[in-house]
This record gives structure tokens, C-alpha cells and sequence, in this order.
């Protein structure tokens, strides 16, 4: 765009307003009059207008004289940096130095950060060892000498992660107690659900799986897999046929209790979600405290958010969320110190970048000269307020740690994460460079294979 200097701007408009008194015969027409602003009692967290944010110059705080485009950085190298798309950034010390700020008080999209909030509020609720219950009953008596259970096989449970190497996991303790054919029905509540399915499909499925006559190959492989990272000994081939149908309906009062089957503990479970994104299990877990409204609240009453800079329509990122990167920070320091008190970090329940499967497999990963410095989460939305891209998280320096929020808007998503990955690298080396985090990692499908049979007080 073509710029006038400024003491031909300056020319231009005494011109202006030279024709604008011969013309009018006034001082100055109306729409060149002062303007008075009345401002409402509280003022609305501010939305950036939709002009990019652009190259800045000049020094350590800089503007272009659009609304929210400015930046305010310790390094006035990091203020020269072109920001793409609509943007919002916040890095920090862990001291709470400010690094570098762009538009923090701004809302956007932050796709699926939101899954931050939802292990947030999660791990607030439930703690980092908790592990969803399915419970098994039944209505009938079981005849050990033939091997079968007259009467029906009751499932009850909320287990969001729960699979095909669980159906035959049941089928396997169900043999344990001397049970190799049900002549009944398998009734599931209408909360199971197996392979993020809904509990229709889900008790057909878990009546396919127990059976080894009907199990598919597919059940067969995993079965096997999880024996293999579980580290359990191999059983031989588990088997529970069941002559009757499939039904979903509420458990009876008057049942005696079986056994239950485990999941993986939630830090296990969050550690998934957030490594793959997976939003079906992001919403599974947001219902079971309440929904997005319920997420939204524990952050801001547990993390000091305002309500009008926090405000989720999913628990999972989809769909149009808002937060402005200064929540997002606070959220971020609050989950920090939460995990501190369980003697964990952000590696235990979010990805690292070059290391862990997932969204950051491929990513802070170039010559392995940043591999490992990095952990975050994690947000696209391709169509959604034009393209959001996002990474919030934790990077690792010589000279110490980092907090960090990147909120990108209304453009290209390759361009945004390209960005990300130039940026953050930038940043470090004004540290010093990148170190990457003590971190062991553990395979996710050894995480998950800890789930557990207990009955009668007994777990293995």
C-alpha cells in the first residue's frame, strides 16, 4: 500500500479543510467535528479488527495505530517479527516476566486448547489416579459344573476409552469364575460405550468380542497387543457365548455384583486425549463434570479467569469457543501448579514435540537440534472463523522455562504453524537456545494396557 510521508499528510489535510470552509462556510463540515465517545459501564473484552497484524519497527514496544496490532517484547528482535493472520501471543518467565505480548486481552478461537481446560477441570474433579468403573452383574445363578449362567449379564459403566481388549478382558474373568456360555440376555446401560460408539451398537459389540467364535480379527489384534504391552500373561483364548439378545436399559436394584473392570488411570487417559486430540473422549469427559458450561467455571473460579476472557460452547475445541491468550496463560500456570502437587509436569498429560505420537510428532523435531524443548497442545479448525491454528504450552531454554500461548485466526493453517515453529525456535535462542525437558516417554499403548480386573477386593 502506497504511504504519503507524513509532512505531505499534513498538507493534504490543510488543503481539505481549506476547501471545506470555502465550501460549507463553516469551520470544518460535520463529519470533520469533534467526536464525543460515551463509553458503557464496563467495558466488553475487545475483538481484533480483522487487519493482519504486521511487521513492527522501531524498538522494544511498537504499533501500527490499528486497534490491539502491537507488540511489547524484553527483545526488540522478537518486534520485528511478522505476525500472520488475526493473532494474539503471550510468552513468560515462569517468574512472570512478560517475554513478549501481543494483543493478550483479545478474544479467539482456540480450537482445541480447549482440551487444556477440560483435563484442567478434570483433573480437578477426579485427580490424576482416578480410573472409570464398569461394573458387571448379573439376575441368574451360575452353574459351575456346565459352565453357563442362567440368567442376564448386566454392564454398567462410563468408561470412555473402553475397547475391544476390555470386552475380552471380561470374557476372560468370566471364565475365571466358571463361566463359558450366558443363557441369557447382555444388557448394557445407556451411558456404556465401546470404540466411541453409543451403547446400541456398543452391546452388540461387547457380545461379538466376548465370544471367540464371533470375535473379529481386528478385536483379536488388540486383544493380543494389550497382553503384549500389559505385560500379562497370555490366558489362551477367552470365550463367553451368550444365547440371548442385546438390550440397553437401567440396572435393576436387586442384581449380585460380579466383578469390575478398570480403565487406565486419568492422567494415562488425559495423556491420549491430549497427544491425538481425540474429541470424543475430550466431550465424554467435559459431560461427566457438567458439559462445557461446567469446564468453563472451574477455570474461572479455580484460575482466576474472568468470564467474559473464558467462554467454551465444547469441551473439546470444536465449534466457536473464546478466550484471550491472558486466560489462557493463567490456565496454563494454574495447571502447572496443580500438577506440581501430584509431582508431575505438563510431559505427563500433554505431548512433547519430536518424541511423543500425536499432533507434535513432527514437529520442533528439525536435525534433533530442538527436539524435546518443547510440550503444548495442540488447536486446528480448518474452516471454523477462517482458520484457527493454535499451541499453548511449556519450551525449554539454557537460560530457563518458558510459558507460552499462539493463538492464530483467519488464515492459512500450514502458514500459522510454520510460523509457530519459526517463532518459538526464535524465541529460545534469545535464551540461549533450546534444551530439551527431562522426560522418559512411555509408549500410550503401554499407558493404556494398565487396566485392571478387581473383584473381591483383589486387582490384577
Amino acid at each position: 500500500m502506497f504511504k504519503m510521508p507524513l509532512n505531505r499528510s499534513i498538507i493534504a489535510i490543510s488543503l481539505m479543510l481549506a476547501f471545506a470552509v470555502s465550501a460549507f462556510g463553516q469551520s470544518a463540515p460535520p463529519l470533520l467535528q469533534d467526536i464525543k465517545v460515551v463509553r458503557p459501564a464496563v467495558s466488553p473484552t475487545p475483538v481484533p479488527t480483522a487487519t493482519p497484524l504486521v511487521k513492527k519497527t522501531g524498538g522494544v514496544t511498537t504499533s501500527t495505530g490499528l486497534p490491539g496490532s502491537n507488540i511489547r517484547t524484553m527483545f526488540p528482535m522478537l518486534a520485528e517479527v511478522e505476525i500472520p493472520g488475526y493473532s494474539g501471543v503471550v510468552i513468560e518467565t515462569l517468574d512472570n516476566k512478560t517475554v513478549l505480548e501481543s494483543n493478550p486481552g483479545y478474544l479467539f478461537n482456540p480450537a482445541s486448547n480447549v482440551k487444556v481446560a477440560t483435563a484442567f477441570a478434570v483433573l480437578k474433579t477426579f485427580g490424576p489416579e482416578f480410573r472409570f468403573a464398569t461394573n458387571v452383574y448379573t439376575d441368574g445363578v451360575i452353574d459351575r459344573a456346565n459352565g453357563t449362567l442362567n440368567g442376564n449379564l448386566y454392564v454398567s459403566g462410563k468408561d470412555p476409552i473402553f475397547g475391544f481388549e476390555h470386552a475380552v478382558s471380561l470374557a476372560n474373568q468370566l471364565n475365571r469364575m466358571g463361566i463359558r456360555q450366558i443363557n441369557g440376555d447382555l444388557v448394557v446401560t445407556d451411558n456404556f460405550a465401546m470404540n466411541y460408539t453409543g451403547a446400541f451398537a456398543s452391546a452388540k459389540s461387547l457380545a461379538a468380542a466376548m465370544d471367540a467364535g464371533t470375535r473379529s480379527a481386528a478385536a483379536t489384534r488388540v486383544w493380543m497387543a494389550y497382553l503384549a504391552n500389559s505385560g500379562k500373561p497370555n490366558p489362551g483364548n477367552p470365550s463367553v457365548s451368550i444365547t440371548g439378545s442385546t438390550f440397553v436399559q437401567s440396572v435393576p436394584s436387586n442384581l449380585t455384583y460380579l466383578f469390575t473392570h478398570e480403565s487406565a488411570p486419568m492422567k494415562s487417559l488425559l495423556k491420549a486425549i491430549l497427544c491425538y486430540s481425540n474429541n470424543f473422549l475430550s466431550e465424554r469427559l467435559g459431560d461427566l463434570i457438567g458439559g462445557p458450561y461446567a469446564v468453563a467455571r472451574v477455570v474461572q473460579n479455580q484460575a482466576g479467569v474472568p468470564p467474559n476472557e473464558f467462554s467454551l460452547q465444547t469441551s473439546s475445541g470444536l465449534g466457536y469457543n473464546r478466550v484471550t491468550p491472558n486466560a489462557m496463560m493463567k490456565l496454563l500456570r494454574a495447571l502447572r501448579n496443580d500438577l506440581t502437587k501430584y509431582r508431575m509436569t505438563f510431559s505427563d498429560i500433554m505431548p512433547v514435540a519430536g518424541i511423543d505420537k500425536g499432533t507434535l510428532e513432527n514437529r520442533f523435531d528439525m536435525d534433533g537440534f530442538n527436539t524435546g524443548s518443547v510440550v503444548g497442545k495442540t488447536g486446528t479448525l480448518g474452516v471454523t472463523d477462517s482458520g484457527v491454528s493454535a499451541l499453548a504450552g511449556e519450551m525449554n531454554t539454557r537460560q530457563g522455562r518458558l510459558l507460552f500461548v499462539i493463538f492464530n485466526q483467519r488464515g492459512s493453517v500450514p502458514r500459522f504453524r510454520a510460523f509457530q515453529n519459526s517463532f518459538v525456535s526464535l524465541v529460545q535462542s534469545q535464551f540461549g537456545g533450546p534444551v530439551p525437558l527431562e522426560y522418559s516417554p512411555m509408549s500410550l499403548d503401554v499407558q493404556l494396557a494398565q487396566s485392571r480386573i478387581v473383584s473381591q477386593g483383589t486387582a490384577y
